[in-house]
């Protein structure tokens, strides 16, 4: 699975680790992250992201 970075803060969405402090479990690909979830670190949308 691809991993994509945050253009803003450098932060980046694993999906083997998701983003257990938003309850996304491990396993979920980036395109199926909610709309509605946002970068851990920042706080931007998932338009700021690009593939790594």
């Amino acid at each position: 699975m691809d991993k994509y970075i945050c253009t803003v803060c450098n932060y980046i969405y694993d999906p083997e680790i998701g983003d257990p402090g938003s309850g996304i479990q491990p396993g979920l690909p980036f395109q199926q992250l909610p709309d509605s979830w946002v970068c851990p670190d920042c706080g931007v949308g998932k338009d700021q992201f690009k593939k790594l």
